[in-house]
């Protein structure tokens, strides 16, 4: 997907006069680097200390250590799966070959790589994410645990052909700040984790080639950070990155400059990227958990090197921890928000461990559980790991004494954000709040007033999340279009207005008008938004207890226009329309479940599932992997003021 001059002077629209200048001087200094060749770090007597504590691996639990050895086996026979692309090619990796298109990324100066062009580079994330070296993490926290050298000759391998292939400021490696930021976190880990190796300062601190890439990497966030109008998770993992490779591995000139700039620039970023209330500033749920673990990893570098960090930053995270607790369904699963790229901070655990459950698993750890917070079952390996070396919570110098909610919030206010609760575990998520974050919103649907509804965990109505960002336009289009979410379309219109696939020229501003959560009978949401100016959406929601019954009235004033409404069930549901009710059926736990779905009489009704001339009926669980799934979508005509009633009601 290859950006048009009339993109650029959209994408230029949106920036600040700072930006601008800022953006200008980044430009200037990629050129100046072309041609002056940087010197090479001069280091001497490098020690790496920030080793785990005595015992931590000894009081792992079984359970994850085995799904942890599962995983790296696997890794070890080279099979890995991408974004939906079972892949068998990772015993010895070409770091430029991305196997979904066959294509391969071309070399040159790292700023000339048309990284976005899937026709020239392939699919930017496939090649991007081994580089990350988050398997490598996993293979060093086997070796670990186990002793076995096989998993460490493994990853030193790896490392020195990554080291070798991908010389600073070459290639598609090079381009992207959170790539090298994310990858300076799992070298610190990789180095940690493998501490027991003989042969491990002579991978790190002892290996000229590593302390150049070292070097180099830092010396580029320095250079280029995320800004303005870009500066969301981007930056964070920047700050976050930087800021954990001169913890642990401080071992140049520059290196107390670069930890005080990336600290003064992580404590910026995560108080600008985070509401009050906790919740991630981009509406985009995935965003919210990158940016705790991030946030974490950072943390626990400081920690292990005894520097210290603003008291902001931990309250930061205390508060987006609490968060988290308050709007998760009773499976532990969060809102599908937003975009996803199912990006991690730090990995350290095999397949089968929950993200959730291990960022609450840690919340308790670190910060303390507080008694609403949902109960967490299973176990992890990161999460020990990480609280050998972050300090308790409350210890002198972690915070400042704070107020954390006493019951389960239902209602975030500045995030616009509600989670009406019902009996037998019924969830339902409605959204209120601003379109997304900075003048971009880069990561946001086109999703005002949508309503996402879960019955014990398993979506019902549900939003189909993200699919793609590069290379698939049409499909990047329809996935964060307001056709695909549960909410009105007025006239055929978005609600905001989109100017690429990163883009927003337009935002629709909403306003939540009624938010009661407090009483177990019945619980109450109505807001609106003026995306379809001059027509007004207003959309209330009540959830009554007694009756099972979820009941959603919109109201379209102001004008006439066409009219689409759409449903969108979850992969797990079957459904059987007749006329505007559709029966729904669906199996948990072995248990058949049903509920009927009563849609406005005075649309017309039709069932989509997996179309694709003009995409519809879609689910994607994750990205770069898609599903069909039933949309309902009921058409029609309002005629300057129109109200249309939907009810769903639980059998029992």
């Amino acid at each position: 997907m290859t950006m048009n001059a009339g993109w650029y002077l959209r994408r230029l629209s949106r920036m600040g006069p700072r930006e601008v200048g800022g953006r200008v001087g980044d430009a200037v200094r990629r050129r100046r680097w072309r041609s002056v060749r940087p010197g090479d770090p001069s280091v001497t007597g490098a020690r790496f200390t920030a080793i785990l504590p005595a015992g931590t691996l000894a009081a792992l639990p079984a359970d994850a250590v085995k799904r942890l050895l599962a995983e790296a086996d696997r890794l070890m026979a080279g099979h890995v799966e991408y974004f939906g692309v079972v892949r068998d090619d990772l015993t010895d990796p070409d770091w430029w070959y991305d196997p979904k298109t066959g294509r391969r990324a071309p070399w040159g100066y790292a700023f000339d790589v048309p990284y976005r062009d899937e026709e020239t580079v392939g699919d930017i994330k496939q090649i991007w994410e081994p580089s990350r070296h988050q398997y490598l993490t996993v293979l060093a926290a086997a070796y670990a645990v186990t002793g076995d050298e096989r998993y460490a000759e493994r990853v030193a391998a790896h490392l020195r052909s990554w080291w070798a292939a991908n010389p600073p400021l070459r290639g598609v490696h090079w381009i992207s700040g959170i790539e090298l930021g994310i990858r300076l976190i799992s070298w610190v880990w990789v180095r940690r984790l493998l501490h027991g190796w003989p042969g491990a300062a002579g991978l790190f601190e002892d290996n000229p080639v590593a302390l150049k890439q070292i070097w180099h990497h830092q010396r580029w966030l320095a250079a280029f950070p995320s800004r303005g109008s870009s500066a969301n998770n981007h930056v964070v993992a920047e700050a976050a990155g930087q800021f954990a490779a001169a913890c642990a591995f401080g071992w140049f000139p520059a290196s107390a400059r670069w930890r005080a700039g990336a600290l003064r620039s992580l404590e910026r970023h995560l108080r600008g990227n985070t509401f009050a209330s906790g919740l991630n500033r981009e509406l985009a749920t995935e965003y919210h958990g990158l940016v705790l673990e991030l946030g974490l990893a950072a943390v626990a570098e400081a920690d292990a090197a005894g520097v210290p960090v603003p008291p902001t930053v931990r309250l930061v995270l205390l508060r987006m921890t609490d968060a988290l607790a308050a709007i998760v369904d009773n499976r532990l699963r969060p809102p599908r928000q937003g975009d996803a790229d199912d990006g991690h901070g730090l990995v350290l655990d095999g397949a089968g461990t929950d993200r959730w459950a291990s960022l609450l698993a840690t919340g308790d750890a670190v910060f303390g559980r507080l008694a609403w917070w949902p109960t967490v079952t299973g176990t992890d390996v990161r999460t020990p790991l990480l609280a050998a070396l972050v300090r308790p919570y409350g210890k002198p110098g972690t915070a400042p004494a704070v107020t954390r909610p006493a019951s389960r919030p239902g209602h975030f206010a500045d995030a616009g954000l509600t989670i009406l609760r019902g009996p037998e575990e019924i969830w339902c998520r409605c959204d209120g709040g601003p379109h997304g974050f900075l003048s971009i919103a880069a990561h946001a649907h086109a999703d005002a007033l949508s309503v996402e509804v879960r019955h014990d965990g398993v979506d019902v109505l549900a939003d189909p999340g993200t699919f793609c960002y590069h290379g698939q336009p049409e499909w990047r289009q329809y996935f964060r279009s307001t056709l695909a979410h549960n909410t009105l379309q007025w006239d055929g219109r978005d609600q905001s207005v989109s100017g690429g696939p990163f883009l927003w020229t337009r935002h629709a501003r909403s306003r939540v008008l009624v938010a009661d959560t407090s009483h177990e009978k019945v619980t109450r949401w109505c807001a609106e938004h003026d995306g379809y100016q001059p027509c007004v959406h207003r959309r209330q929601v009540e959830l009554t207890a007694a009756s099972r019954e979820l009941s959603v009235v919109d109201e379209v004033r102001g004008d006439r226009g066409a009219v689409r409404l759409a449903f969108h069930l979850g992969p797990e549901i079957t459904a059987e329309l007749t006329g505007n009710r559709a029966a729904l059926t669906w199996t948990r736990d072995g248990e058949d479940r049903s509920a009927v779905l009563d849609l406005p009489g005075r649309l017309s009704w039709r069932a989509h599932r997996g179309e694709t001339d003009k995409p519809l009926g879609w689910y994607s669980p994750g990205f770069g992997r898609k599903e069909p799934a039933t949309t309902l979508v009921g058409s029609g005509r309002a005629d300057g003021a129109a109200e249309f009633t939907t009810v769903l009601r639980f059998h029992g």
